[in-house]
C-alpha cells in the first residue's frame, strides 16, 4: 500500500512539473528570424535602415541625457568603480555630453551581411545628410569587453554597457529584441557621428556586430545586428523644476527638507551648469527672507558607479552649490553645510532612466 501511494505521489509530482514546464515554454518563445518590424517601431529619419533588415527592439525617450564616446573606453581612474552589475567601469577619455530626444533601435540584418559592410552603409547615410564621423573603432580597439553586449556582471564593462544594461531593456526574455541586445557578440564595429540640424547638432551612434548564441537565440546565431542611437536636440519641458522660495520655506517648515531638481551638473562632474541659476536664486531669496535660517545642502546620486565614487561626487556637487551661493549670491557660508549622501537615500528605483533621474537631486535640509 505504501509503495502504491509513493508511486501515486511521484506521478502527481511529475504531472505538476510537466504543467510548469509547458507554461514556462509557452510564456517564453525562442527567437525567430524576423519577417516584420516590432509593433509601434519606426526608423529614424537621420539613420535609415539597411535594406532587408527588421526592427526587433525600439525605445524612444522624449528627453534624457546621453554621452557619446569620442575615444576608446579605458578603465576608470577609480579602480574600485563598478557598475550596477559589478563590472569594472570603463569610460572614454573624450566624450560629448548631450541632452535631448533619444531613439534607440536594434535591427537584425539579412543573412551574409558583415558588421563592417553594414557600418559603412550607415556612414554613407550620415555623410549624405551632411554629417561627419567623429570617432570610429573596431573589435578590441573600442575598449572594454569586446565579446559582451548588455548582459553579464563581475567582469569588464562592454561598449554597449556604457550606454545601457540588460536590466534597462523592456524586451521580453528570449524575444528577438532581447536576443539581439543580450547575446554574446563578435566582430564589433562602432562610430559616433554628428549631423547638423536647424535646431542644433544631432548625434548618431551605430554599433554593429555578429550575434553569437546556440541556445534560445540560435535562430539568429551568426546574424549581424545594428544598434542605432539618435540624440536629437530638443528643449526640455520645464515642469515643476524651479521651486519658488515660498514653496521651499513651506516644505522646510512642514517636513524639514525639500528635493530640488533645478540644479544641473554635467555627467560625472561637479561643475554647475548656467541653467541652475533660477533655482539658486530662489534658495538665496529663501535665506534672505529669514536671516536666521541655516540649511544643509545634500547631494544625491543614482547607483551608477561605486559607492565611494558616488559619495565623493555628491559631496563635491553639494560643495559647489554652497560655494556659488556664497560667492555669487552673498549668502554667509556659515549658514550652509554641504554634505554628500551618494546613492544611500534613493526615492525611486535605480532600474529605470526615470527612476535614476529622480534620485539625482540636491536636497535642502533645515538645520535650525
Amino acid at each position: 500500500m505504501k509503495t502504491r501511494n509513493l508511486h501515486r505521489v511521484a506521478e502527481v509530482a511529475l504531472a505538476a512539473l510537466a504543467i510548469v514546464f509547458a507554461l514556462t515554454a509557452s510564456a517564453f518563445a525562442d527567437a525567430t528570424v524576423p519577417t516584420e518590424d516590432l509593433a509601434g517601431s519606426a526608423d529614424s529619419t537621420l539613420a535609415k535602415r539597411y535594406e532587408g533588415s527588421f526592427i526587433v527592439s525600439y525605445e524612444k525617450l522624449a528627453y534624457t541625457d546621453f554621452e557619446a564616446p569620442l575615444s576608446p573606453l579605458k578603465p576608470s581612474a577609480d579602480e574600485s568603480a563598478v557598475d550596477s552589475m559589478n563590472n569594472r567601469v570603463y569610460v572614454p577619455e573624450q566624450s560629448v555630453e548631450l541632452e535631448g530626444a533619444l531613439t534607440r533601435i536594434a535591427y537584425v540584418l539579412p543573412a551574409e551581411r558583415s558588421p563592417l559592410e553594414v557600418l559603412r552603409n550607415y556612414q554613407d547615410v550620415i555623410e549624405g545628410e551632411g554629417g561627419e564621423v567623429l570617432f570610429e573603432c573596431k573589435k578590441e580597439e573600442c575598449g572594454g569587453a569586446a565579446d559582451r553586449s548588455s548582459s553579464g556582471g563581475g567582469n569588464q564593462m562592454s561598449l554597449m554597457m556604457y550606454f545601457f544594461h540588460e536590466s534597462d531593456l523592456k524586451d521580453e526574455a528570449f524575444s528577438n529584441g532581447a536576443c539581439a541586445l543580450t547575446s554574446g557578440i563578435n566582430d564589433q564595429r562602432y562610430f559616433t557621428a554628428r549631423v547638423p540640424q536647424e535646431a542644433g547638432d544631432a548625434y548618431v551612434t551605430v554599433q554593429t556586430y555578429t550575434l553569437i548564441d546556440d541556445l534560445y537565440c540560435k535562430e539568429l546565431n551568426g546574424r549581424t545586428i545594428a544598434v542605432v542611437q539618435v540624440l536629437e536636440p530638443k528643449g526640455r519641458d520645464k515642469k515643476m523644476v524651479v521651486v519658488e522660495a515660498a514653496k521651499m520655506e513651506e516644505s522646510l517648515t512642514t517636513t524639514g527638507s525639500i528635493s530640488l531638481y533645478g540644479i544641473y551638473f554635467d555627467t560625472d562632474k561637479a561643475d554647475l551648469k548656467p541653467e541652475s541659476a533660477p533655482t539658486l536664486k530662489e534658495i538665496a531669496t529663501l535665506l534672505g527672507n529669514d536671516p536666521n535660517m541655516a540649511v544643509l545642502v545634500v547631494g544625491h546620486t543614482d547607483n551608477q558607479g561605486s559607492f565611494d565614487y558616488n559619495l565623493d561626487l555628491s559631496s563635491r556637487r553639494a560643495q559647489a552649490v554652497k560655494a556659488t551661493l556664497a560667492s555669487e549670491y552673498g549668502i554667509d557660508p556659515k549658514r550652509l553645510t554641504a554634505a554628500g549622501a551618494g546613492m544611500m537615500a534613493p526615492i525611486a528605483t535605480n532600474d529605470t532612466d526615470d527612476g535614476r533621474a529622480k534620485n539625482r537631486r540636491v536636497v535642502l535640509v533645515k538645520a535650525n
